[in-house]
């Protein structure tokens, strides 16, 4: 049986919806990650129904006790008469074990019901799940997010969707309880291949900061005043903002690891391989991140590629 708590313990940093803004909902949510978490945190502060599922199942019934909600055994039990079912897991093979078999969400939804999946995975592995879905009378809508663990915790997400414009339509008040931004982009695989380009653009971005760090150090110049000045100007971007007092103060404990970004990028590059794009910056941080592997910091956040130059 679901494990239920029925006193709500919500933490102050969530983003709480006024009330008459969105209908309440029965939710599930599958997969409790540093996002998962809190984005099923906001969920229960706007009103709905949420369960949770999570491999781990002591994080699931703390994420009860923390939110009042309730904990499920099996994705399947999460979802049975949940309206909407949204997942944030790992890669595909964590995304299809969540979904498929008789402990699958899809065999615990109703009819008519929508899943939303906010993990970043291949655009074929969506094609798959959204036929497979159709199949059975659900609906599906790939949204994978951009803004990290921060976004997630202070509802500032930017959220890229693809499928069909009436299921995205019924998912977006729900998503909106975690984001600054949520847009359609097209049809089913269109959010993944958006999430694709933003971790193009975040490769070559991180290795570019990285580098000027590195330069300005190796110059004898203070990297603080460095940014102070050239934040202001045509180089200032989120993760100089974001991240450059971390890499100075060789900090790397935190944000999204190195690990996530190479599945991320291997993506990317296969995806590119079928497509005819050319993405050698890519392709190169790509083994940047690879070096950072082997000197142990596959957890470590992906404005590491800074301690590499060191």
């Amino acid at each position: 049986m679901p494990h239920r708590i029925k006193t709500p313990c919500v933490q102050g940093r969530l983003h709480k919806i006024p009330k008459g803004t969105l209908t309440m909902t029965k939710i599930a949510f599958l997969g409790l990650g540093v996002m998962g978490y809190p984005m099923a945190g906001h969920l229960q502060a706007a009103g709905h129904e949420v369960t949770v599922y999570n491999r781990t199942a002591s994080k699931a019934d703390a994420w009860a006790k923390q939110h009042g909600g309730t904990s499920a055994r099996t994705p399947a039990e999460a979802a049975k008469g949940a309206d909407l079912v949204m997942a944030c897991v790992g890669n595909d093979d964590d995304l299809r074990a969540v979904c498929l078999g008789e402990d699958g969400a899809f065999a615990g939804m109703s009819a008519g019901a929508l899943f939303v999946d906010h993990t970043t995975v291949s655009s074929k592995v969506t094609q798959e799940l959204y036929g497979a879905a159709k199949d059975a009378g659900l609906g599906f809508v790939d949204a994978p997010v951009s803004g990290g663990q921060a976004g997630a915790e202070n509802g500032q997400l930017s959220i890229m969707c693809g499928g069909d414009q009436d299921q995205y339509d019924r998912a977006e008040p729900a998503m909106k309880t975690y984001a600054k931004l949520v847009r359609r982009i097209g049809e089913s695989g269109a959010g993944q291949l958006t999430k694709m380009a933003n971790q193009i653009a975040i490769a070559g971005l991180v290795q570019g900061l990285s580098e000027a760090l590195h330069f300005a150090t190796k110059a004898g110049l203070d990297g603080r005043d460095v940014v102070e000045v050239i934040s202001q100007g045509a180089a200032g971007s989120w993760q100089m903002a974001n991240r450059y007092e971390t890499m100075l103060d060789d900090h790397f404990e935190h944000g999204f690891a190195v690990d996530w970004m190479r599945k991320d990028l291997g993506i990317c590059l296969e995806t590119a391989d079928e497509n005819g794009a050319s993405l050698p910056v890519t392709a190169l941080v790509d083994q940047f991140y690879k070096d950072v592997q082997k000197m142990g910091g596959g957890r470590w956040d992906t404005s590491s590629l800074y301690k590499r130059l060191k």
